[in-house]
């Protein structure tokens, strides 16, 4: 190979992703799914298109694209520490389908109000992280983390390659020079036993244990794992294990070529954490400082939304993105059923595709039914409602959870009286179709999607929403026919 192109992805680990379909509200009229916080997918994807390469489709989630970005929901009032929101205007990609945005945000404290935090940096110091964009960005994105610290904080630095090891026993933020000398001195080499390392970071997690703080082992690897427990399986019932002591697990990926995208999602999942993907010393700074406080502050945990249809107003509907995160009826109920987190300002965002009656249903190929006769439902069941929106969630601590409902009336809203945010929401939702060459992308194209990112690119001069104008150019071009011709 070349020594200016890009490494190989072909040992980059990418689970298969099948795209939710239309669902009849008479068969199918409740939605349930996770919350996922987690915006790695989309700084990956960018990983690609900075590379000149587009994406494998597999490592496109779209509800990461979406949720990359920041929205401006109201903070919550009242009791509850989660403000819910809702929005609906014509599907901008099909003119007779309608689009729907749920939007949580949980309130917003001030970094004064933070519990203290014991924190656990795991860093993979294997031989695959030696290259510039793994360990050394690692250690500086890292850095300014420490730079954040408070003399309330601590930190502890375990490292792991052929074996793992207390590289700073639990240190105080006041002394931030000793935990930047002893980060600064790792180097990498050798095999990665992770499995090694995660149970000794779970172990000095809870060796120094902060009773109402904020304690979490802060992974930091490119997931490459060959050494002792390395399968998923292995790995994720050992995390499920420890996050019923009250550890939580942040998840940062770094690196190409081999990058364990797979792997690294499930372990997040499964250990009441999140997942980042690091390509850049920006978005180490976008991740460890700007929404830090976010992750070191867990408001609601388990926190799962249930969407029920009017089917007199809904023919078909379809979550776009969250396949990862579905959940059957009946787990909505049951506290003992795992979902994700939400912290300090944080903000989860869903779309949905609805489809009204009387408008054919693409890939609808079902006979009539002989000994069933379709439900015949009534135009005033709902009266003018389209959906009701329910969530549940607990306390950090907590084990019973609590309810929270809202109603969305059906409108004939155009899509040009759609908010800035919903505009950008759909921008993010089309550019992860499109890159995933969609069965449902409709009329999108990439002309489409920068023709709805634009309005919120114009107000966010050289932030993330124009930098998304330049990545779906990118896109653009290497997505042309002559260069997939080329290609193969």
């Amino acid at each position: 190979m070349d020594a200016t192109e890009p490494p190989s992805a072909d040992r980059e680990g990418y689970d298969r992703l099948v795209e939710n379909p239309y669902q009849s509200p008479v068969d199918q009229p409740l939605s349930t799914f996770s919350i996922d916080v987690d915006k790695a997918s989309y700084a990956n994807a960018r990983r690609f298109l900075q590379s000149n390469r587009l994406p494998p489709p597999d490592a496109v989630r779209i509800e990461e694209f979406i949720n990359y970005f920041s929205y401006t929901y109201p903070e919550p009032t009242g009791e509850h520490p989660l403000s819910i929101t809702t929005e609906l205007a014509a599907a901008p990609w099909n003119d007779a389908h309608k689009l729907v945005r749920i939007g949580l945000k949980a309130r917003t404290v001030p970094k004064a109000s933070y519990p203290p935090s014991n924190l656990v940096f795991l860093v993979d110091t294997s031989g695959s992280m030696a290259s510039d964009d793994k360990l050394p960005l690692l250690q500086k994105s890292l850095s300014l983390l420490v730079e954040e610290l408070r003399d309330t904080d601590h930190v502890a630095i375990v490292a792991y390659a052929g074996a793992a090891g207390l590289v700073l026993p639990s240190t105080s933020g006041r002394d931030k020079r000793a935990i930047l000398d002893a980060l600064n001195r790792l180097q990498s080499g050798g095999s990665t036993a992770g499995g090694a390392g995660i149970q000794l970071a779970y172990k000095t997690a809870l060796d120094n244990f902060i009773k109402k703080g904020n304690n979490r082992v802060i992974l930091a690897t490119d997931g490459d794992f060959n050494v002792g427990l390395s399968s998923d399986g292995e790995l994720t019932r050992l995390i499920e294990e420890e996050r019923e002591k009250g550890v939580f697990l942040t998840v940062l990926g770094f690196g190409t070529g081999n990058y364990q995208d797979a792997k690294m999602e499930k372990l997040a999942d499964k250990g009441n954490g999140n997942y980042a993907y690091v390509d850049s010393l920006n978005e180490g700074r976008k991740v460890l400082v700007e929404e830090m406080g976010g992750t070191l502050l867990t408001l609601a945990k388990d926190v799962k939304l249930q969407v029920e249809f009017n089917p007199a107003r809904v023919k078909a509907y379809r979550l776009i993105g969250y396949e990862n995160r579905m959940l059957k009826a009946e787990d909505f109920n049951d506290d003992k059923k795992d979902a994700g987190e939400l912290g300090s300002g944080q903000t989860v965002t869903a779309l949905y595709e609805v489809i009204p009656p009387g408008v054919d249903v693409p890939g609808s190929s079902v006979d009539p039914l002989k000994y069933q006769k379709t439900a015949n439902v009534s135009a005033a069941a709902g009266g003018s409602e389209l959906l009701t929106v329910k969530f549940r969630y607990k306390d950090p601590e907590g084990t019973k959870s609590k309810l929270q409902t809202a109603v969305l009336e059906d409108s004939a809203r155009p899509w040009g009286k759609a908010s800035a945010d919903f505009r950008t929401a759909a921008a993010a939702a089309g550019f992860g179709m499109v890159l995933r060459h969609s069965e449902f992308a409709g009329s999108l194209d990439y002309a489409k999607v920068v023709e709805l990112a634009r309005p919120g690119a114009e107000s966010d001069a050289g932030g993330s929403r124009a930098e998304m104008l330049g990545l779906v150019e990118k896109a653009r071009l290497l997505d042309s026919p002559s260069l997939r011709l080329k290609e193969r």
